[in-house]
């Protein structure tokens, strides 16, 4: 059975028509299709129905379903109905549509002299008239583009990166921090290895620098010894 296509509501205005709906309803072969009749407080104690266009007065219905009381869901055969007083409306439900399920039917609710009651008209257009939503899984990889391809794999991990989000914040936070961190310490590293060579540099300059002196004579030591 495929999911529900179609939904049709009216809201009561005030003043206006006791019971309301849509004029027409449409689906595909097998689609299932629901309605709405909404109706005034007066007719809230009332009993609904639905049924098909037969005739006129007294024979325009056949197939008439009446809606159980409290809100239960009457069924019959591929028809539910379920009226919710708390609301003022009515839903009527129809399953697995066939191509003989079109017409016209009556959306009414059940009063002494005439009903209250419009008209709605159901279309049902061939299956084949729905254009084909899936495709054989040998013939998608030749007709896929990779365009296709690549918007399909971005839908399908939405939800993943949704999920994921956080973990990669966080996980992104700790290797920004972990970077820096290492990025201190070969700082560090390479500052203490300049202070060394430069250290190494002087104790060599400085200890030439005292044996030049120490070798070179006193001039006036060389006076006094001559």
């Amino acid at each position: 059975m495929r999911p529900l296509v179609l939904l049709w509501g009216c809201l009561v205005l005030p003043g206006y028509e006791a019971l309301q709906g849509p004029k027409e309803i449409s689906g595909f072969e097998g689609d299932t299709v629901s309605l709405q009749c909404t109706y005034s407080e007066e007719l809230r104690a009332y009993k609904k129905y639905w049924c098909r266009q037969a005739g006129f007065l007294l024979l325009r219905c056949s197939g008439i379903i009446y809606a159980g009381e409290e809100g239960q869901e009457t069924t019959q055969g591929r028809v539910s109905i379920r009226d919710r007083p708390q609301e003022l409306a009515l839903t009527v439900t129809l399953r697995n549509l066939t191509l003989q399920d079109a017409g016209k039917y009556w959306c009414g609710v059940k009063k002494l002299g005439f009903d209250e009651s419009f008209l709605v008209s159901l279309l049902v257009f061939q299956g084949s008239s729905r254009p084909t939503m899936q495709l054989d899984s040998t013939r998608a990889k030749d007709t896929r583009s990779p365009l296709g391809s690549f918007l399909l794999a971005s839908r399908v991990s939405i939800p993943l990166v949704r999920m994921l989000a956080p973990v990669l914040v966080l996980f992104g936070l700790l290797l920004a921090t972990g970077l820096i961190g290492l990025g201190s310490r070969m700082l560090r590293r390479r500052k203490q290895a300049q202070l060394a060579v430069e250290t190494q540099r002087n104790e060599k300059v400085y200890p030439s620098h005292l044996n030049q002196t120490a070798s070179k004579p006193d001039p006036e030591e060389a006076f006094y010894e001559s």
